[in-house]
């Protein structure tokens, strides 16, 4: 219902066309292989891989394709990061028609979108230079490791939805530790629930 929602709305646009709709991350990286395309506007959570690892997937294969994040996870925690991990922009779900367009056309033509509340947010962390919560210092994937710990996912489920060994997910997770201070997956998981790092 999301995607027929998205493609009328951008195909009453007019000057949008829609050349492929993807439930997942493997179909979404076919289509990107398959067609020329300007955006990708890509969820934050797709059944079979967290859309910061699509991003990440798609930027290694297509550098320049703008890829736009669209979530209902909280645009304060979320949107620097995606930023950072290489997404044109980042919207939440509930944004207007007006909103979801202007976003593409800045994406289309090289731009970046970011709302009016991050783009406070990002000039109060420069006018302090604040060095931000722990969980800010986390790369992107860091982050998603970190998120999926939280969750109660072992090492070797982790490796597994990530396409990577144990021993580079142990890695991660000696970083993250490094990075945040926290010290057992019980403390990954409060600080989770404490920040509202979950959907």
């Amino acid at each position: 219902m999301v995607l027929q929602g998205l493609q009328t709305m951008l195909r009453e646009a007019g000057d949008i066309d829609v050349v492929a709709v993807a439930g997942d991350a493997a179909t979404a990286l076919a289509a990107v292989r398959q067609h020329q395309l300007d955006v990708v506007v890509s969820d934050m959570g797709l059944p079979d891989k967290p859309g910061l690892v699509l991003l990440k997937m798609i930027k290694a294969e297509k550098p320049e394709l703008a890829v736009l994040m669209f979530s209902m996870l909280a645009e304060e925690v979320f949107a620097v990061l995606a930023l950072k991990s290489g997404a044109a922009g980042y919207l939440m779900k509930n944004a207007n028609a007006s909103t979801l367009v202007t976003a593409i056309r800045q994406a289309a033509n090289g731009g970046k979108y970011i709302s009016p509340g991050i783009a406070e947010q990002l000039i109060n962390q420069v006018a302090t230079n604040s060095k931000g919560a722990p969980h800010e210092r986390l790369s992107g994937r860091e982050f998603e490791v970190f998120r999926l710990i939280a969750s109660g996912k072992s090492l070797t489920e982790i490796g597994i939805a990530l396409q990577v060994s144990v021993k580079t997910i142990s890695g991660y997770r000696a970083r993250i530790i490094e990075k945040t201070a926290l010290r057992t997956n019980a403390d990954f998981t409060r600080y989770a629930v404490e920040h509202h790092l979950f959907d």
